[in-house]
């Protein structure tokens, strides 16, 4: 089996490469590692294509969302990233499994297993591909049934109350706490970290903006351009930080507002 590693981090493509090593039954062939959009689009255009891309979101001159834009890319594709948020993006371009660094090696390992199943149930059927509905159904991928937290216990003095999501404007870490921020700017510290949350909350509703904050879309007052094609983002209740989306995110960004 080729694949093709598309990760502009180092360690991670080594650590990919290790765990590859390490499947039994499989003669894995890595016949590039990639670290940016242009070498991809290049290296696609130019090689035959392989069984299997394993690819990160964010690489060093972009999203690697813009390679499909450029290629005709029809192999699976397994995403690698630290990020939550572009999970349903990536099951729109012919992803079939989505893991969150950092990576382990049962997890690859049942990534792989999901490919092989793929690539007996085209044999079963006599095809060169599977359509995208054959692929949801086949790996169970239905993005409507996944459960997202609907509301958060938060600690006032010796009592407890909860606080739906749809009455929550944004998170925001500062100095190791993380903070809940409530539509009527009351503000409650929570025992879980931003990263955390990113995998708890509908990626429809709520957005990771920086490291330090994640906004109800309902919360968004304005959102203005700013130097090097970044935006700025205006939450109501105001925070005290200026919140900028970097030039990278800033696709991902608006295709979330239109979604």
């Amino acid at each position: 089996m080729k694949v093709l590693i598309i990760e502009d981090e180092r360690y991670a493509q080594e650590e990919l490469r290790r765990f590859l090593k390490r499947v039994e039954d499989a003669a894995i062939d890595v016949v590039a590692c990639l670290e940016s959009v242009e070498d991809s689009i290049e290296w696609l255009n130019q090689n035959q294509e392989p069984d299997l891309i394993f690819m990160d979101i964010q690489l060093s001159d972009g999203l690697s969302f813009e390679i499909f834009n450029s290629t005709n890319l029809t192999c699976p594709i397994i995403f690698t990233t630290a990020f939550e948020n572009y999970a349903i993006r990536a099951f729109k371009v012919n992803s079939i499994d989505y893991l969150l660094k950092p990576i382990e090696f049962s997890q690859l390992k049942s990534a792989l297993d999901k490919y092989d199943r793929l690539q007996h149930q085209i044999t079963k059927n006599d095809q060169s591909t599977l359509s995208s509905h054959q692929v949801e159904k086949l790996l169970n991928l239905s993005l409507e049934a996944v459960e997202y937290k609907k509301r958060f216990i938060i600690k006032t003095g010796d009592k407890l109350r909860h606080v739906s999501v749809e009455d929550i404007a944004y998170f925001y870490s500062e100095n190791d706490y993380t903070y809940l921020v409530a539509k009527e700017n009351a503000k409650f510290i929570i025992d879980y970290k931003l990263d955390e949350l990113s995998k708890l909350l509908d990626p429809t509703t709520f957005f990771r903006l920086s490291r330090k904050y994640i906004t109800n879309i309902h919360s968004i007052k304005v959102v203005n351009k700013y130097f090097n094609s970044r935006l700025e983002v205006k939450l109501e209740p105001e925070p005290k930080d200026q919140i900028l989306i970097s030039r990278v995110r800033v696709p991902d960004f608006l295709g979330w507002l239109e979604r």
